[in-house]
C-alpha cells in the first residue's frame, strides 16, 4: 500500500488548519469582552462539555497544576460562573460545574459569534457564494465523522 499523500491534500491540510486557526481567534474577539483568561474560558467550557468535574480532574485534564486550576476555579466562582458541591461517591472531595448564570454566559457569547459570523457571511459573500460554501462544509463534516 501506497503511504504517500498527494502534494493537494498537504496542501489543502495546511490552508484548512491555518483558516480553522484565524477563524477561531476571531470568533473569540467577537465573543470574548468579559475579561476571561484563555484558561478560565477553557475550564468553563470543559465543564460546561463534560460535566461536573473535581479540581484534580480538571488540572489532568487541562494539563496543568492543581494550584492553576484552583486559582482558574476562584476567579471563575468569583463572577458566579460556577458552583460547588460536595461529591456524592466521596464526601471529602468537591465537584465543580457550571452555574446557571455560566450557562447563561457561554449561551450569550456563542449567540454572539454565531451573529457575527451570519452577519459577515451576509455582508461579505453572494448567495451563490454561501451556498458553495455550504457545500464544502459538507466535504469538511467528512472529516470528524470518523
Amino acid at each position: 500500500m501506497d503511504d504517500a499523500v498527494s502534494e493537494s491534500a498537504v496542501h489543502a491540510a495546511r490552508e484548512l488548519r491555518t483558516m480553522v486557526g484565524r477563524l477561531r481567534r476571531r470568533l473569540r474577539q467577537t465573543y470574548d469582552v468579559e475579561g476571561l483568561t484563555p484558561s478560565q474560558t477553557s475550564v468553563l467550557r470543559r465543564l460546561d462539555k463534560y460535566g461536573p468535574a473535581s479540581t484534580s480532574d480538571l488540572a489532568a485534564a487541562e494539563g496543568v497544576r492543581h494550584q492553576s486550576v484552583a486559582a482558574t476555579l476562584q476567579a471563575l466562582g468569583g463572577r458566579g460562573l460556577i458552583e460547588r458541591r460536595a461529591d456524592p461517591g466521596d464526601g471529602r472531595r468537591q465537584l465543580v460545574s457550571v452555574s446557571e448564570a455560566g450557562h447563561a454566559f457561554l449561551a450569550d457569547k456563542r449567540r454572539a459569534g454565531e451573529e457575527w459570523l451570519a452577519r459577515a457571511l451576509h455582508d461579505r459573500y453572494t448567495e451563490k457564494e454561501r451556498q458553495a460554501l455550504l457545500k464544502a462544509l459538507e466535504l469538511v463534516e467528512r472529516l470528524t465523522d470518523g
